[in-house]
């Protein structure tokens, strides 16, 4: 009997210890687990968080395109005295364009918006539509493409503002869906910077023109065509190539070519004060000075530059 009762004994202290030595395994597993799993978590609320702060800003670089557009379009339209139907289509689109744009700049939460995604589509295709109209404008004046042409007829630069503003505003919509977001194939921030590059050399291009009819009279006006190219390869290298130098001068590249689209306005403010009556003639100068409408698309494609490059550091 007692050999059997000391068993039982350490039986019952063998089955004790086992108990207490399950439970403090599955408690202190809790606690690893918790631990393991908090740090995601917060690292991914971390990540929709500067997703959406980069998709913002690309939703602020399109309004700021879409503004330009919606002023120098209605300005240039109403000089032609709305002669075709279609041009009302454009101040329609990018007043749209615009509302949507401030929607997406104010908008925090983190996800996508299907009506502002239709939007920015409708944007990019009305641009592209646009192209045409104004190329098809330039053509069938006599002599065709010429240098008075392109100086006098319609603006190229105009709906392909457009366009990018549709284009930019709906890589903001991709960005802030997903974090591994891909933009035809390749990382978002790679191709957003590269559609920026592009974007401000097409800019350049307008002003370049535009300034060589006006015959470069300020040396101001050698600004618009020398800043905005560096930034613009800078742009360009540091998505291909990334390297810490290049990005650096990108971005204080683009920095000042985000301030030269406000000076810009100031200088062409000025322009309108030259012309003959100066402000207080404001309502023909206006139509005839130098457009102030123009130079923030040079804002908006810097910023839309800075969110490419910041989408960009997250990506590597």
């Amino acid at each position: 009997m007692r050999p059997a009762r000391i068993a039982r004994r350490q039986h019952d202290r063998l089955a004790s210890l086992h108990a207490t030595a399950s439970n403090l395994r599955r408690k202190y597993a809790t606690s690893d687990l918790l631990r393991t799993h908090a740090r995601p978590v917060t690292t991914s609320r971390r990540e929709a968080e500067w997703r959406n702060a980069a998709g913002r800003q690309l939703n602020l670089g399109a309004a700021l395109l879409s503004f330009s557009v919606l002023a120098d379009s209605g300005v240039e339209h109403y000089r032609g005295s709305f002669q075709n139907r279609a041009m009302y289509i454009p101040l329609g689109v990018s007043a749209l364009a615009l509302a949507a744009s401030l929607f997406g700049v104010v908008d925090t939460r983190a996800r996508s918006h299907a009506v502002r995604d239709s939007i920015y589509g409708l944007a990019a295709m009305t641009g592209v539509i646009g192209l045409g109209f104004h190329g098809y404008n330039i053509l069938k004046r006599p002599g065709g493409v010429s240098w008075l042409n392109l100086f006098y007829a319609a603006p190229v630069g105009a709906p392909v503002a457009l366009a990018l503003a549709g284009a930019l505003g709906r890589g903001a919509e991709k960005v802030r869906e997903e974090r591994s977001s891909r933009i035809l194939g390749r990382a978002a921030g790679k191709t957003l910077g590269l559609l920026t590059s592009v974007g401000l050399a097409g800019t350049i291009a307008e002003a370049g023109l535009l300034h060589f009819r006006g015959a470069f009279q300020n040396p101001g006006m050698f600004l618009p065509v020398t800043l905005p190219p560096v930034a613009g390869g800078l742009l360009a290298a540091s998505v291909i190539n990334p390297g810490k130098t290049i990005r650096l001068a990108a971005k204080a590249c683009l920095n000042l070519t985000a301030l030269l689209g406000f000076a810009g306005v100031a200088f062409h403010g000025y322009g309108v004060s030259r012309q003959m009556g100066g402000w207080r003639n404001w309502s023909q100068n206006v139509l005839n000075g130098p457009p102030l409408p123009a130079p923030p698309s040079f804002t908006g494609l810097a910023l839309a530059g800075l969110a490419a490059l910041s989408l960009a550091d997250d990506e590597q």
